[in-house]
């Protein structure tokens, strides 16, 4: 009698004889609509979506601008004005209007600002990245009347102007150049330096890497409202290490590339803010108490006049988050309101002032739920605005003629978002504006009288529909964008409705999940397992939203006989309330690994189809982490990974996210080792492909290095791809993402068989 296990090894091996010839097609172009390719998805970019704007509402809402293709030029953009109501049409800046003297084309518009009184264009141009997004560049004054044409810098070299922004008079622009302050006359542009000493380490006007990549700053600098005044972030850098990419393509010989990174439990950039007259004179640096180098000033801005400014102080471990307001004639300080948690505060951006400087709105989540509150402008009086058991996610608005705050939330689904309403004062209940009838993700851009939005739709299955609707009654007024082209694309394919489900890993935890099965689904056949990973607390996976290149890869994989599914473990930023986010402090990376093996044995021992045999897993940056923890602790239950871009061990991330979560390695030294993926790579079983960029400023190639360190210690084989200079995306250079996703395809058709086998032929 044969040996039931090479009767399985036969079988499988046909199958992938069979699978291969039928399915090679998805490594390049096909002519069968129903069948994605990676061609179609990363090279001919079929599904590529349409976008809306930038749009710029006017007149409270009456009229909003917004730009298109020019209909006249060849190259270039016009920007248009639409009534709003009535969507009048009519072009503003026609792209020949911006064309420079001795240009052969239309400048390009990444971005606009108009002056307070509509007559002047501020337009940016020519951009350059700069770590994550592209804000340095050229910006030009646009005179609407005259259209004389006018850059910003005099003398300042290409694309090295930053955050060129209006006073609110209309008078003057501010920007930075090379880590220095400046304003620009509108009229005469004269140019006055208002800071001096901005270098490598003196940082005026705006941030270090750290400060960016994990607060969100960008823009360091603030006009006050009576436009005579900037105040100002400050960093001094010195005494931060410097972190050395190596770039070995690009000459003959070696360039080295430093990079200020504070790695955890190291020396921070120390912070202060500042005020300066924009005629120019002496900084009048505010009295911040503690160490700048161990506390961070989040965020600021002018306190509802031009006296005052407030600030966010958060101490090094952010569970502190102190509401100052600083006076701009002394110096001096002052703490109006105090937050505190016993794991982590997130930076609040929704601080508004109410009552003409009296109130101001905050949000906490100091009783178990992200909740809205109205706090006095002394701090005496703490007032709770949305007084539900659900979280707000964010606030969109907040009307206070008409007495409503509107905002992002999602009691009933974790996984989706809708628009609210409720009253300022907390009375009545909570009003549900988003319509019932199309469940997923709801976004918006509400107009200053909160009369229109610009509604983006989208969920799983459907590409983004935008759209101009009147509130409170959401009725569409017009679509503006909707993707019709995409839509038809994606109705040709093979069906492959997703699943939406939870899966109760112990008593009381429900963890909250999506699948995808193959279009000839057989209920009766067994099939390979791959998940989809992030588990971080910086990002959900399991959203109702669309996805477009990675959503489509994976829906390719599934037409190829994989049942992809995706799960988010406690400790993800799901509005779960505090407790459900805030359980995995001082653990990263350990309860979370719990979650996720639990889920997959829950789902392995309930559904009958998935076969247990054939596990594999992925993910990108934290996700790559995870996929490194899920292999080298569960070897037993995970066959197959593909790791790109992991924290292989966590002293080697920085100091703001990853002190956040897991306080510094001086008090909770186990807490790190037992979170780092390296920690464990003894254990390892299965197939391993590690992906980096060696140009990677955020997660450093070093990470993959000390993972493969410990794999060659224990005698551990696995696969290596680094892709040179490319960063955290690895999307830079020609074909690079084509390449990418077609390495990790490769790789998992060749060591995580596709397709159905046979019930009991393992």
């Amino acid at each position: 009698m044969e040996n039931p296990r090479w009767k399985f090894v036969r079988a499988l091996l046909l199958h992938i004889v069979c699978f291969s010839l039928a399915t090679s097609v998805s490594f390049a172009q096909s002519a069968d609509p129903s069948v994605l390719t990676l061609d179609r998805i990363f090279k001919a970019n079929e599904f590529r979506t349409q976008r809306f704007g930038p749009a710029r509402w006017l007149e409270e809402g009456g009229a909003y601008t917004t730009v298109e293709k020019s209909a006249t030029t060849e190259a270039g953009q016009d920007i248009v004005k639409y009534e709003t109501e009535t969507g009048k049409r009519k072009v503003l800046v026609a792209a020949a209007k911006l064309l420079p003297a001795g240009a052969d084309k239309p400048m390009s518009i990444d971005n606009y600002e108009w002056s307070p009184d509509k007559s002047m264009l501020l337009l940016f141009t020519n951009t350059k990245r700069v770590w994550r997004r592209n804000t340095r560049g050229d910006y030009w004054l646009v005179d609407l009347k005259s259209w004389k044409l006018h850059k910003l810098g005099g003398d300042a070299a290409p694309s090295t102007l930053m955050f060129a922004t209006f006073s609110p008079d209309g008078s003057q622009v501010a920007y930075v150049v090379e880590h220095n302050l400046y304003v620009e006359s509108v009229a005469s542009h004269a140019i006055k330096q208002l800071t001096t000493g901005g270098s490598k380490t003196i940082i005026n006007g705006t941030f270090d890497w750290v400060y960016e990549e994990e607060f969100g700053l960008r823009n360091g600098f603030r006009w006050s409202p009576d436009s005579k005044q900037i105040a100002y972030w400050q960093l001094d850098a010195e005494g931060v290490g410097e972190f050395y990419m190596i770039n070995n393509t690009d000459s003959i010989y070696s360039q080295i590339i430093p990079v200020q990174y504070p790695k955890v439990g190291t020396t921070n950039s120390a912070c202060r803010v500042g005020v300066v007259q924009a005629s120019g004179g002496e900084t009048l640096w505010f009295d911040v108490p503690g160490d700048p180098r161990n506390n961070y000033i989040a965020r600021m801005e002018w306190a509802a006049n031009s006296k005052e400014i407030v600030l966010q102080h958060i101490n090094r471990l952010q569970n502190t988050n102190d509401v100052m307001l600083g006076d701009a004639a002394t110096g001096k300080m002052k703490s109006v309101y105090v937050d505190k948690d016993d794991a982590w505060l997130d930076v609040v951006d929704d601080l508004k002032w109410l009552a003409g400087g009296e109130k101001f709105t905050w949000v906490s989540e100091r009783n178990g739920w992200r909740h809205a509150y109205m706090v006095s402008r002394d701090g005496s009086e703490v007032r709770k605005v949305t007084p539900w058991q659900f979280d707000v996610i964010s606030i969109q608005l907040i009307d206070e003629r008409g007495g409503w705050l509107y905002y992002i939330a999602s009691p009933d689904n974790p996984t989706q978002r809708y628009l609210y309403r409720s009253k300022l004062n907390g009375t009545g209940e909570p009003e549900r504006l988003s319509p019932a009838e199309q469940p997923g993700t709801h976004a918006y851009q509400v107009s200053p009288d909160a009369k229109w939005a610009f509604h983006t739709f989208s969920n799983f299955e459907t590409p983004p529909v935008v759209s101009l609707v009147s509130l409170p009654d959401h009725k569409v007024v017009r679509t503006l964008v909707d993707n019709a082209e995409v839509k038809e694309k994606l109705a040709a394919l093979k069906p492959q409705p997703v699943e939406f489900f939870r899966v109760e890993i112990e008593a009381g935890v429900e963890l909250d999940g999506w699948a995808i099965k193959p279009p000839d689904f057989d209920s009766s056949a067994k099939y390979p397992l791959f998940f989809f990973v992030y588990g971080e607390p910086a990002g959900q996976t399991v959203l109702d939203r669309w996805r477009r290149n990675g959503g489509l890869w994976h829906r390719m994989l599934a037409q190829q006989g994989y049942v992809v599914v995706s799960v988010d473990n406690r400790g993800t930023p799901a509005p779960r309330g505090r407790d459900w986010r805030k359980c995995i402090y001082g653990e990263i990376g350990v309860l979370a690994s719990h979650d996720q093996a639990a889920a997959a044995r829950k789902l392995l021992a309930t559904r009958p189809y998935l076969d247990a045999s054939r596990v594999g897993i992925w993910g990108w940056s934290g996700g790559g982490s995870m996929t490194l923890n899920m292999l080298f602790r569960h070897p037993e239950l995970y066959h197959t990974g593909m790791s790109v871009a992991p924290v292989g061990n966590q002293r080697l991330y920085d100091t703001i996210y990853q002190e956040r979560y897991m306080g510094t390695p001086q008090n909770n030294p186990e807490g790190f080792k037992k979170g780092s993926p390296f920690t464990y790579a003894h254990q390892l079983q299965g197939n391993l492909l590690l992906v980096h960029g060696t140009g990677d400023d955020n997660v450093h190639y070093q990470n993959s290095e000390v993972v493969i360190n410990e794999l060659i210690k224990h005698n551990k084989m696995f696969s290596m791809m680094a892709y040179p200079n490319r960063t955290h995306g690895i999307r830079e250079g020609e074909n690079t993402t084509r390449h990418l996703y077609g390495l990790l395809t490769w790789y998992l058709h060749n060591h995580l068989p596709a397709g159905p086998v046979a019930a009991g032929t393992q």
